[in-house]
């Protein structure tokens, strides 16, 4: 849990990095539109200072992340990473100087405790394998979600937001996911591992669909959306197909620290960005 909670103050605080960067990228640009508009902005952004610091940020997170997959449930260390909503509203408190409601401080509050909760309650993580249907089906997501991010700039105004949102959020599921399907890092088995490569994709498309979604417009929807995606849907993988369990008679414990983490952090969408 120390390394998923590491993982949540590193990935929330590159948030904000990469935000101001692709909002600069985007300023003055014009509006592209075009399949390649996108990895347009994308390609603009990784020239900037801040974009970069936050990769350097993310990959580090991603180092806790990995260590945190191998000993507890994919709902719990999902639940955390959701959690850098949090973390990304207190670092634009103190550093930006914005201004969070009685609100916000309480949701913060939330999110922590529903953390607590889950830390109590989780187990370890569960014993099964996976299968190699369940590898292929991750990369087949992830070259799916691949293309819905080099196709953003084509989807219509509305809804935009919520379905790009919702496309970070399943690649980032895809990549936690996967991290528990990679038992032999020989690299024999690396090179035959489809979970490998799933796992390169879906980071890549999570990605390319985060910075179209923070491009312009609110940020609350997708930023809502990406929590969904992150969270419910691997913290269901790890439960039916990976064996993932709590501890004796403390389902509900789980369960209701779960829904409160996520909640808090919904709550805390709009610290997907950085303020103008």
């Amino acid at each position: 849990m120390v390394c998923a909670l590491g993982a949540a103050v590193c990935f929330g605080t590159a948030t904000v990095l990469q935000a101001m960067a692709a909002r600069a990228a985007a300023d003055g640009a014009g509006p592209e539109t075009g399949p390649g508009g996108d990895a347009a902005l994308l390609l603009r952004a990784l020239r900037q200072w801040r974009y970069i610091a936050g990769l350097a940020l993310d990959g580090l997170g991603f180092l806790f992340q990995i260590a945190a997959l191998r000993s507890l449930p994919i709902y719990a260390v999902g639940a955390a990473l959701a959690a850098s909503l949090a973390v990304t509203a207190v670092v634009a408190a103190w550093l930006l100087r914005v201004r969070l409601s009685g609100v916000e401080w309480a949701a913060v509050a939330v999110v922590c405790a529903g953390l607590g909760m889950l830390g109590l309650a989780s187990g370890t993580e569960g014993e099964r394998a996976g299968s190699d249907t369940l590898r292929y089906a991750m990369l087949a997501t992830a070259v799916g979600l691949l293309l819905l991010g080099l196709l953003g700039g084509r989807l219509p105004e509305r809804g935009r937001g919520l379905v790009l949102g919702l496309g970070a959020g399943f690649g980032f599921g895809v990549v936690e996911v996967s991290v528990r399907l990679i038992d032999d890092v020989s690299v024999g088995a690396l090179v035959g591992n489809a979970a490998v490569y799933a796992l390169l994709v879906g980071g890549a498309a999570a990605f390319l669909a985060l910075t179209s979604a923070l491009r312009r417009g609110a940020v609350t929807v997708p930023m809502a959306g990406m929590v969904i995606g992150e969270t419910i849907g691997p913290a269901l993988i790890g439960v039916v197909w990976l064996g993932d369990r709590t501890r004796d008679g403390l389902g509900w414990l789980a369960v209701a620290g779960f829904a409160v983490a996520v909640v808090g952090a919904l709550a805390l969408a709009r610290f997907g960005e950085a303020p103008e």
